[in-house]
């Protein structure tokens, strides 16, 4: 749906009966939509041409241009149009044709009101799905050149023997195109940054690297996200679209949370993964695509394929091929080298010189458990480098999530920030300080991440980061 200043769906009504034009246009009105209403297409037409509508409601049989020759036009102008259209009761092969043509769907007269206005809702609802399928598909095809550059040759930071199996494995599995992986691993260990490494190092690099996360996808859309769909497969399917694996044909197709993948569209997968053919949904034919297939999954899935929610011969399909990153807090010895590369990179993008770091607020961060692993570690990062204002990080500007398993030291003599005043009183004494700490417990449950605690106080990325700087 296209958006406008009152972000109210518009829709436009036709009929040359000037009662049944009114009516209609009343309800919808009363029901919330912004209603132009005409009394022929072609009028209609020109204003269509000029903004066109959310929405557009037709009578068929009309005098001069009519009903399915305004929706031809319509959904030249503007695809995205949902079209409902309203029919006589001895004109249901009209009705037909018009759903050949793209039409949402239609009605007889005399019309049910009520049914007309959930029709009108259920054409809103099925636009917000289509946007988010486009988004998935278009998901990571869109990445950028200062991403690509971001990332490097590998991306991977780690000095433990366990990150130099991963990278011994990201190598050999660098020199095959074809081989599926599974890698597994908690939240925040970075198994997408190790599919990347794998596809920018392969002989696959130059072709698409589609990024989709498996639980993200509304299972109504799975089918036609992976698969597409031709032109009047389902209600509303005006055009031809491309799923995710022609979208990354030739190239490599990442599949995150391979565990959540509704069971149906495990079963299509398995026969994808074999014969690597693809059939759109609604069409008869198949055709064959080129795709390296990595998936990843936080989730054990042995667990999943004992209990029956995943499959046994998928998961054998896919996992010819494993890498295991261990949690953070299992490899401590690569705690100052990621330190060190998030120090650089973030002041790099924040156009500061990258600050020292003393032993001290090394052995801070060396304490912590890290239960959102190394994504974690760069928001602690990222929020020194806010606080520390260009200068040498402090202890201080180190603020850990809530729960933490190891407390980090202190500054020795001093007091930690949220400690409750002395005489037990734990209520702030001022707005000054309450706002304080509510900014401080929102960082805290948002992981050090400034846009989660924006979202989660309800206010703006900006407005956290000032008052993170008043409190310095």
């Amino acid at each position: 749906m296209k958006d406008n200043p009152e972000n109210v769906i518009t829709v436009m009504v036709v009929d040359d009966d000037p009662s049944v034009r009114q009516l209609i246009s009343k309800h919808l009105s009363n029901a919330g939509y912004r209603v132009s209403n005409f009394a022929d297409a072609e009028t209609c037409l020109r204003a269509f041409a000029e903004e066109p509508s959310d929405v557009l409601l037709t009578d068929i049989d009309m005098p001069g241009m009519d009903g399915i020759s305004l929706l031809a036009e319509v959904k030249k102008l503007q695809p995205s149009t949902e079209v409902v259209v309203i029919t006589g009761k001895a004109q249901k092969e009209n009705a037909i044709q018009a759903l050949k043509k793209g039409a949402f769907d239609f009605f007889e007269k005399p019309v049910d009101l009520g049914e007309l206005i959930e029709t009108i809702h259920r054409t809103v609802r099925y636009q917000t799905l289509l946007k988010e399928r486009d988004r998935l598909s278009r998901q990571v095809a869109e990445m950028s050149e200062r991403e690509a550059k971001r990332w490097g040759a590998s991306g991977i930071v780690g000095s433990s023997s366990a990150m130099k199996k991963v990278l011994a494995a990201v190598e050999a599995l660098r020199k095959t195109d074809r081989t599926t992986v599974l890698i597994q691993g908690e939240s925040g260990t970075g198994k997408e940054l190790v599919a990347r490494a794998i596809h920018i190092g392969s002989s696959r690099a130059s072709r698409p690297f589609i990024a989709v996360n498996c639980a993200a996808i509304p299972e109504q859309l799975a089918e036609s996200v992976f698969f597409g769909h031709v032109r009047g497969a389902f209600t509303g399917a005006a055009a031809d679209a491309k799923g995710c694996f022609d979208t990354a044909d030739g190239g490599t197709l990442f599949l995150d949370e391979i565990g959540d993948m509704p069971s149906n569209l495990q079963t299509v997968l398995l026969r994808v993964l074999e014969d690597g053919i693809i059939v759109p949904v609604g069409s008869q034919r198949g055709h064959s695509v080129n795709v390296r297939v990595i998936a990843a999954t936080n989730a054990n899935l042995s667990e999943r394929v004992a209990s029956g929610r995943f499959r046994q011969d998928l998961y054998y399909r896919l996992a010819r091929y494993t890498i295991d990153i261990p949690p953070l807090r299992t490899r401590k010895e690569d705690i100052p080298p990621l330190t060190e590369h998030f120090v650089k990179l973030l002041a790099g993008e924040m156009g500061i010189t990258p600050p020292a770091l003393g032993a001290d607020v090394m052995a801070s961060l060396k304490a912590y458990d890290y239960p959102g692993n190394v994504r974690e570690l760069k928001n602690i990062i990222e929020r020194a480098l806010i606080e520390a204002g260009g200068k040498q990080i402090a202890v201080s500007h180190l603020h850990y999530g809530p729960g933490r398993a190891v407390a980090p030291p202190s500054v020795s003599g001093s007091v930690p920030r949220d400690a409750p005043p002395a005489d037990g009183d734990s209520l702030p004494l001022n707005l000054k300080e309450a706002e304080r700490a509510l900014v401080r417990r929102a960082m805290e449950a948002a992981g050090g991440n400034m846009s989660k605690a924006a979202q989660l106080l309800g206010i703006s990325r900006a407005k956290v980061y000032r008052l993170i700087r008043e409190q310095e």
